[in-house]
């Protein structure tokens, strides 16, 4: 599986739109995932995946695993700051910036999707960095 994971998939076809940078609760879930890996609560952390995502690890530990060697920068941030939201169909995306221990800058970009009335992550991608590319 790529960094994006199977996610990728679920963008085809989807119609992109922006939406102001906000304080809602996609990102509240995000920064709480954050929080309980901070806390090394890994079933916490696992609580936040969608079901999907969820579907994909046979447990809390083998999820935490995943992203400890592909998303290390997420256990325990330096600095994490929420930049464009962005509404995609039926999900949002949230770009976000975190500043690793090492003080390292990393972009991503989560896929939130409300399930039940509750935001989860749909999965995480890296972006360039602004300003990188062509």
């Amino acid at each position: 599986m790529g960094r994006f994971g199977i996610s990728a998939l679920l963008f085809a076809g989807l119609m992109a739109g922006p939406l102001a940078a906000q304080d809602g609760p996609p990102k509240q879930t995000i920064q709480k995932q954050i929080t309980a890996f901070e806390s090394g609560d890994l079933a916490q952390a696992f609580e936040y995946a969608s079901p999907m995502i969820q579907g994909m690890f046979p447990s809390a530990e083998a999820f935490g695993q995943m992203v400890r060697s592909g998303y290390p920068m997420v256990l325990n941030p330096d600095a994490v700051t929420y930049l464009e939201d962005k509404s995609v169909g039926i999900a949002r995306l949230q770009t976000v910036m975190i500043r690793d221990g090492q003080g390292a800058l990393h972009f991503l970009e989560y896929q939130m999707v409300k399930i039940d009335g509750e935001w989860r992550i749909n999965g995480v991608r890296f972006l360039p960095p602004p300003g990188a590319g062509a």
